[in-house]
């Protein structure tokens, strides 16, 4: 048994140990490429939001070659991974047809810049302050400090009221028929 273990730990060793490095500088490389883009966009003032899009992508891409590479050294064969993933992805996609609607619409509610983190906007009746948009939501805070998670097949083709920095906020008082109108305005 020991023998077997040995000769296995030997034949297979640094392939493991390989493919162990290689995932972890391929996910410091990853991080690091992502953050790097972040600074590059807050230098050159880009939009935070498509500057994160973007970052996230890089991360993902690398992240992806890295564990198929990393997979290889393990001496996994890539070819039908590829294949059986490419074959779940379109049967899944019926399955997930919904969200993926909220994705195809975050990638139009990026790319057109119908508002921006800091905005304060109106829409489907409920008001905030942009926070972030991610690419299934938009993430808005009231002045009570509460967050509104909206999917974003809900904010494309729906009308929107985009106050940017600034709000108007409208409130209803009433007061008695006897009283003066004037003298109410000035407590307010």
């Amino acid at each position: 048994l020991w023998d077997t273990a040995a000769e296995y730990l030997v034949k297979y060793g640094f392939q493991v140990l390989g493919g162990l490095i290689i995932l972890f500088i391929g996910i410091k490389l990853a991080n690091w490429a992502a953050g790097l883009f972040v600074k590059f966009g807050e230098k050159k003032k880009f939009d935070i939001t498509l500057t994160k899009f973007v970052a996230n992508i890089i991360r993902v891409s690398i992240l992806i070659f890295v564990v198929l590479m990393s997979l290889e050294k393990f001496g996994v064969t890539i070819n039908p991974l590829i294949a059986a993933a490419s074959a779940a992805i379109f049967g899944a996609s019926f399955a997930i047809q919904a969200p993926l609607s909220n994705y195809a619409a975050g990638l139009s509610v990026i790319l057109t810049r119908p508002f921006h983190v800091g905005d304060t906007i109106k829409i489907k009746g409920f008001a905030g302050i942009v926070e972030e948009v991610k690419l299934p939501n938009t993430v808005l805070v009231t002045e009570d400090g509460e967050k509104i998670t909206i999917p974003n097949k809900e904010v494309v083709g729906e009308v929107l009221f985009n106050s940017a920095h600034n709000s108007v906020v409208e409130k209803s008082i009433g007061i008695g028929y006897g009283d003066d109108p004037q003298k109410a305005a000035n407590v307010i």
